[in-house]
């Protein structure tokens, strides 16, 4: 099976940085599960985009695109659910 090399954006790090610390475990354990499937069960295509996704993880949701030719994952956002989807 191919693996997918992990990205994360600078926005990314920063968002992980004022996640509640109960949450961080299990958001690192899903963005590594991205690089043996990036397209797991509970993901969802994100309106409006060719290649953005979303995961949820508790009220967290993981914002990510997918480049299938290069077989990067990108980790754009780490946000809570009221705040993830703003621009």
């Amino acid at each position: 099976m191919a693996f997918f090399k992990i990205e994360c954006k600078g926005s990314s790090e920063r968002d992980i940085r004022n996640i509640d610390r109960q949450y961080i475990h299990r958001i690192i354990d899903a963005i590594e599960s991205l690089s043996e499937n990036p397209f797991p069960i509970q993901f969802k295509k994100l309106r409006d985009s060719e290649s953005s996704y979303r995961i949820r993880v508790g009220d967290y949701r993981i914002i990510y695109q997918v480049d299938t030719q290069k077989k990067v994952v990108t980790i754009y956002h780490i946000r809570h659910r009221k705040d993830a989807y703003r621009r």
